[in-house]
């Protein structure tokens, strides 16, 4: 069913991953220019993909086991996102390339909690479904 509370959750996901890309920027170049996710491709393909997986996810609703799964991958997806970005931050010379740090790289946590809350429903979900089986 659509209208459970992991719906909510992963549509958040949705907005924070694929949305707010477009609002907040990376960080700024040494020209003080900000760089978002769509300047790097990298990123972009990897904020896109968490959004589809979270998209596809809610469609699993009949299947809590996939569902699940899907919303663990999706967790990686944006760890190592996460990663890749402080990759890029630390290890790219000084003021060259990364002047500041903007919030847009803090958006990977922000959905990872989102998901980690989706996937805590699922599981309340699932274990409400076996506890109904045990009784019949």
């Amino acid at each position: 069913m659509l209208q459970r509370i992991q719906t909510i959750y992963l549509l958040l996901s949705i907005i924070t991953s694929a949305g707010l890309i477009f609002v907040f920027s990376l960080w700024e170049n040494s020209a003080g220019e900000p760089v978002y996710a769509q300047d790097q491709l990298i990123a972009f393909g990897m904020f896109l993909a968490s959004a589809a997986i979270s998209l596809v996810s809610i469609f699993m609703f009949k299947n809590r086991k996939l569902q699940f799964v899907l919303g663990r991958l999706n967790i990686i997806l944006n760890l190592f996102l996460l990663g890749v970005f402080v990759y890029w931050s630390l290890t790219l010379p000084g003021e060259i390339d990364i002047s500041e740090k903007g919030i847009g790289m803090f958006i990977p946590v922000v959905s990872i909690v989102f998901l980690v809350l989706a996937n805590k429903a699922i599981k309340r979900d699932e274990d409400l479904v076996k506890s109904v089986d045990r009784l019949r």
